[in-house]
């Protein structure tokens, strides 16, 4: 062996045992929707694969002084509290405020940053620079944060809320609002960038961010609260926070830390380079070009979830439109009230009942099972009707001639009735596949990362809706087509002559027109 290859086999096992000791480390679990929300965490524009941020990487230093290796578990914002209390991960570090409301339900860190409301306005529009010169306007703010309650505390203000920054600041751009408050980081990456946009007026507010533990678990909390004075009183976060930026007077205050800095934002450079518009059809095409991994990831689970669901949807539909049919009195009730009370509840709230309202009854599911099933158990419902029309269609004549052979009612069912009937909902059927696979959006809301939710991720990193909804519209088509043609020929296939009754087979002429049947 020469020596070359030999330095080559011990760097390899070098990097060999470290990746296994990192494996081997304890891993501390983080909540967080990371579908595009800069500078916290959020997907690197430069590699869909990779996740960056300032709340990521602070999450990372925390994790490695506890001797643990930190691992995101992805969530929908406004239902992180409940998925770190259904215990789907340790902590939450996302952009979580330290208020009272939210001391009620979880426990803090310490703040690791702190910040205020920044206000943006029209560039050109002179007309506002604080809330008060504001009154009777139109402003724009994140659901469910400071912003919302400062603006609904002003009184006289028409507030507009918003699921992601990105909308507040082009309706803004557009003219459907006069201003929009928001924190301050996302001020920065989304309203300044913006050409139609500037930031105006003092800090408003104060707003302190922290990492979210479980009510009583105290270890943690010491433990994390360690790591975060090591990190502070060594210098760490301030130069986590000056390479995205967000290193302000604020913090130096609250820190107590006016030392100068030449630090670059080096992390914030790369952002605001990644993420600008591009001249240029090739360019352009190639961006999008770089989007088809993630949309295939995305469409995978959009298949593998819509598929099963609508299994279990015809399986469960049938059920109980035979149940309601011909099932006992008490039985075809129990059916009557399980498809009125599905078919007049949201399916959202049945997704979120069913992934977050059943631990509490000890009935735990992982995410996909729980997507599958609400997707299944609703569109049950849906399909039963369907089933029972197609009951009600076949003559009443054909279950007594059944009998009269001396079929059973379930063999009647089952090899003469049932077939005819799901003969005429297919139709329908293919219409109800083309919808779930629609609605199997909702299931972003229990951390599945579809296609809808890699939409909102490439969109609102890009600030592209159009270019990447035209993209995503076209694999919602393209993986609905095949099941279109395949029903198409399912409907032929068992399709019968309307002259003789027969079924006829698909490239089989009709009996009608055959040289035996003119004579």
């Amino acid at each position: 062996m020469t020596r070359r290859a030999l330095i080559g086999l011990i760097l390899a096992v070098a990097v060999m045992a470290g990746t296994a000791a990192a494996q081997d480390k304890p891993v501390l679990l983080w909540g967080a929707d990371a579908k595009a929300d800069a500078p916290y965490a959020f997907i690197d524009p430069r590699d869909q694969r990779t996740l960056v941020g300032f709340e990521k990487e602070i999450i990372d230093a925390v994790a490695q002084r506890m001797g643990r290796r930190a691992q995101l578990v992805q969530n929908d914002w406004a239902t992180l509290v409940p998925g770190l209390n259904r215990h789907l991960y340790d902590v939450i570090i996302n952009g979580l405020e330290i208020t009272p409301n939210h001391e009620e339900a979880v426990d803090f860190s310490i703040p690791y940053y702190y910040t205020y409301e920044q206000l943006a306005v029209r560039i050109g529009d002179d007309r506002f620079s604080n809330l008060a010169e504001l009154a009777g306007q139109k402003v724009g703010t994140l659901k469910a944060s400071l912003g919302e309650r400062i603006l609904e505390k002003t009184g006289n203000i028409v507030v507009k809320v918003y699921d992601d920054e990105v909308n507040a600041y082009g309706d803004l751009a557009n003219g459907r609002l006069e201003a929009v408050l928001m924190d301050y980081p996302i001020a920065l990456y989304y309203g300044a960038p913006n050409p139609a946009v500037r930031l105006v007026g003092d800090p408003v507010g104060r707003i302190r961010y922290g990492i979210a533990m479980r009510k009583g678990d105290v270890e943690l909390q010491k433990q994390i609260n360690q790591a975060l004075r090591e990190i502070i009183n060594s210098g760490q976060l301030r130069a986590i926070l000056e390479r995205w930026k967000l290193w302000t007077p604020m913090m130096a205050d609250e820190l107590n830390d006016f030392s100068p800095s030449n630090a670059v934002p080096v992390d914030y450079d790369k952002f605001m380079a990644e993420t600008a518009p591009l001249t240029g059809w090739r360019k352009i095409l190639m961006r999008y070009i770089g989007f088809l991994p993630l949309l295939a990831k995305g469409a995978v689970v959009t298949l593998e979830v819509s598929i099963l669901g609508m299994m279990l949807a015809v399986a469960a539909g049938l059920f109980l439109a035979v149940v309601r049919q011909y099932g006992p009195r008490l039985a075809s009730i129990a059916a009557v009230g399980y498809i009125e009370a599905v078919r007049g509840t949201p399916l959202l709230i049945q997704v979120l009942f069913i992934f977050y309202g059943l631990p509490n009854i000890g009935i735990k599911l992982q995410p996909f099972v729980a997507g599958v099933l609400a997707l299944g158990l609703n569109y049950a419902a849906y399909e039963a009707e369907n089933y029972r029309a197609g009951l009600n269609a076949i003559p009443s004549g054909q279950m007594e001639a059944a009998v009269a052979l001396n079929m059973t009612q379930m063999q009647a069912l089952r090899h003469v009735i049932v077939p005819q009937a799901f003969r005429l909902v297919m139709p329908v059927m293919t219409n109800d596949f083309i919808s779930l696979l629609k609605d199997s959006s909702l299931i972003s809301v229990i951390t599945m990362s579809e296609l809808t939710r890699t939409y909102e991720q490439l969109s609102t990193t890009y600030y592209d809706y159009f270019g990447t909804g035209l993209l995503v519209g076209a694999v919602y088509l393209l993986i609905g087509l095949p099941f279109v043609r395949l029903a198409r020929w399912t409907e032929e296939r068992l399709k019968v002559d309307s002259h003789t009754g027969h079924r006829r087979t698909a490239g089989t002429p009709s009996a009608s027109r055959t040289p035996a049947m003119v004579k």
